[in-house]
């Protein structure tokens, strides 16, 4: 596992090319954990849920279960491979107020383990690298 794939535990600050990606809800409501970061400092727009919104990114996770979450993880996935330029910080996103645990979202970014330009909690990239052995 590259150490340089993997999102700090506690993100603070961002360079420029840099986004946040975080846990959000449909609404866009983000009143705690990352999404309350996100909206205090990386530009995330109240009232919206879903998608790049200043130097963040967000992935509703608050709609249903698991499968309600993997079109947004794809649809992301996508966006990153399509904006190389950019570094894509995913948290533990789904994993706090959500109530999931990395062994389930994790899965989600299986299509991410080769995108170079987004990096994965370290939580994540465990249960991702023993899947695959």
């Amino acid at each position: 596992m590259n150490k340089a794939r993997i999102t700090d535990s506690l993100v603070v600050s961002l360079r420029p090319n840099e986004v946040f990606v975080f846990g959000s809800n449909l609404g866009g409501f983000h009143g705690g954990g990352a999404a309350r970061t996100a909206y205090n400092k990386f530009g995330a727009i109240w009232g919206q849920g879903v998608g790049m919104q200043g130097q963040s990114y967000a992935i509703p996770t608050m709609q249903g279960g698991v499968e309600t979450i993997a079109p947004y993880v794809d649809e992301f996935i996508e966006y990153a491979k399509n904006h190389p330029e950019k570094r894509f910080l995913v948290t533990e996103i789904g994993c706090g107020i959500a109530g999931f645990a990395p062994e389930e979202i994790a899965p989600l970014f299986a299509k991410a383990v080769d995108v170079e330009n987004i990096t994965l909690p370290q939580r994540f990239w465990e249960v991702l690298t023993q899947s695959n052995e």
